[in-house]
């Protein structure tokens, strides 16, 4: 399998650093193509801003809906000096709402693209990274909002338009997403409230209802305090995660956690 792997820690020397390395290890080691996207290291913009709204502009969305968009408009609006604006107003002559859409969805931001692409180009899909505010460091929450947009990672029917979430539509076809979060506070807090948030709105929302097949979340818990033994434990099941991703999620080894 072709796996990418998106990484978020700002620190190359931190823990979780170790866990992405053994984890890539695991995976070359079972045969499998490994790509890494480091986000910090490639200081990667997590800001949405105007111009990502082209990604969420699509052919594909409903005509009475472009039509709402006032899309003639939007693309008058990028255009900011005289001349500019006088070939998007010939060029925008006769043109549809659905080759308008078109047209704003081939410019959304070239990092964007880029990042897709390698998305689209993944059978499987990893993401290492420590708990932020019982969600993603920032970096790699933006990555989501910015990456994962309309008419790629999902569509939407006219009654997902009209406000129904059951309208919306997947498009991803990757056999399995894997999320391994390492986190400061113990297990049992984790298990007893904290878990089946994350569950909800990373896993659920974020992979599963676009259409991935099979998601694992794996937490290494308490990493600032537990002692060297179950880290040593977590790095070696970190390896393992890589060499079996084709697997079905497995229990937790005895003695993995802190």
């Amino acid at each position: 399998m072709k796996i990418l792997t998106v990484f978020a820690h700002p620190n190359p020397r931190s823990f979780c650093h170790a866990v992405l390395a053994q984890f890539t290890k695991g995976l070359e080691d079972a045969g499998h193509s490994s790509e890494v996207v480091d986000l910090y290291r490639i200081r990667f913009d997590p800001v949405f801003r105007t111009t990502d709204f082209a990604s969420y502009v699509h052919e594909d969305i409903p005509e009475e809906i472009l039509e709402k968009m006032d899309l003639r408009e939007r693309v008058r609006e990028q255009m900011h000096d005289p001349v500019r604006r006088w070939l998007a107003n010939r060029w925008l002559r006769g043109k549809n709402p659905r080759t308008i859409a078109k047209f704003i969805h081939q410019h959304r931001p070239k990092d964007v693209i880029e990042q897709w692409e390698k998305v689209k180009n993944a059978d499987g899909l990893a993401f290492i990274a420590p708990v932020f505010w019982l969600h993603f460091p920032a970096i790699l929450k933006g990555w989501f909002e910015r990456v994962f947009a309309y008419g790629d990672a999902y569509a939407l029917t006219l009654d997902g338009w009209h406000g129904h979430a059951a309208g919306r539509v997947p498009l991803l076809q990757h056999e399995k997403a894997l999320v391994i979060s390492t986190t400061m506070f113990g297990e049992e807090d984790y298990r007893a409230a904290w878990e089946e948030p994350m569950k909800r709105v990373i896993d659920d929302w974020g992979l599963r209802y676009p259409g991935i097949k099979r998601v694992e979340h794996v937490y290494f818990y308490g990493v600032p305090t537990v002692d060297a033994e179950t880290r040593k434990r977590y790095l070696e099941r970190a390896y393992a995660l890589g060499y079996g991703f084709e697997d079905a999620p497995a229990a937790e080894p005895a003695g993995a956690t802190a």
